[in-house]
């Protein structure tokens, strides 16, 4: 597996060893010893999430502000633009963005540690992410900030204009958002 450190050296791009013939592919999607020696720590994921959406659907950039979860974050269907911006105060990175095309096709993964806000836009006619979760959902916790947030500057490869939740219709400002230490 290769790993990438993105713009944000703590948000990391996986690329799996693809084996493939005329009868179609294998590769390992995870493997927990292998993950844990790229980012440097234990994690324990206790909940896969599965979504699917239609293209210019935006969704994001959510977080929980208590119960913060890390997202290991890949498409099996579909192509995205996926993205991570860091809510540590403490951190060099604190209010800046990582994004990547993540794909059927390129079969990337994104590790979006704690901390960060995560978010994607739909590319394809439909597109179906699988998500590991260090923290199981919940909702009393969960945050939301504006996508189009003018000082976070999000370059979201948009289509038009993006199809949003009421949820995320309401997102905050990132100087108005609860963020980490």
């Amino acid at each position: 597996m290769k790993a990438t450190p993105l713009a944000i050296p703590d948000v990391i791009l996986l690329e799996p060893r693809v084996f493939g013939d005329e009868r179609g592919f294998f590769f390992e999607s995870f493997n927990q010893a292998r993950f844990e020696s790229i980012i440097d720590r234990h994690v324990a994921f206790v909940q896969d999430n599965h979504s699917r959406s239609v293209k210019n659907v935006l969704r994001g950039l959510h977080y929980q502000i208590v119960q913060p979860q890390g997202k290991l974050v890949r498409v099996v269907a579909g192509e995205v633009f996926d993205v991570a911006v860091d809510l540590r105060r403490s951190s060099p990175s604190f209010g800046q963005w990582a994004g990547v095309v993540l794909s059927a096709e390129n079969k990337r993964q994104l590790w979006v540690p704690e901390g960060f806000a995560h978010g994607f836009v739909v590319l394809s006619d439909t597109a179906e992410l699988l998500y590991k979760t260090t923290d199981y959902y919940a909702p009393e916790h969960e945050r939301c900030i504006a996508w189009d947030d003018a000082s976070i500057a999000i370059e979201w490869p948009l289509d038009g204009t993006p199809v949003l939740s009421a949820k995320d219709r309401q997102g905050k400002a990132f100087a108005e958002a609860e963020h980490f230490a």
